[in-house]
């Protein structure tokens, strides 16, 4: 992809995403799954990435999540089915959710 399809996407995604006025769970999934297809980096695309999912679950009151080692195979699944499937990617990620709330209830943090 040239750099300028790249910049002209990435606007689009950022247009259309920031006119949403609160964002849900699925609308950062899909923000997330868009953004890695662009792949707007040469590394870091997916660290990057995640660390805006956790950024927006912050910003919009969701709990966040961490997608660990042994959910990555799943994740990788999800981003790779999320135009057909949108279950594999959101399942993954509340699992991941969960084991979040398990550390925040640990100790104990209210969400």
């Amino acid at each position: 992809m040239e750099t300028q399809e790249v910049a002209d996407r990435m606007k689009a995604l950022l247009t259309e995403y920031n006119a949403k006025e609160e964002k849900t769970f699925e609308d950062i999934l899909d923000f997330h799954a868009r953004f890695e297809r662009i792949h707007p980096f040469q590394d870091g695309n997916g660290r990057v990435g995640r660390l805006i999912i956790f950024k927006e679950c912050l910003k919009y009151n969701i709990v966040p999540f961490i997608i660990e080692d042994n959910l990555k195979m799943f994740y990788y699944r999800g981003l790779k089915e999320w135009d057909n499937e949108k279950s594999y990617l959101t399942d993954t990620c509340l699992s991941a959710q969960n084991r979040y709330k398990a550390y925040l209830n640990y100790f104990r943090i209210e969400y």
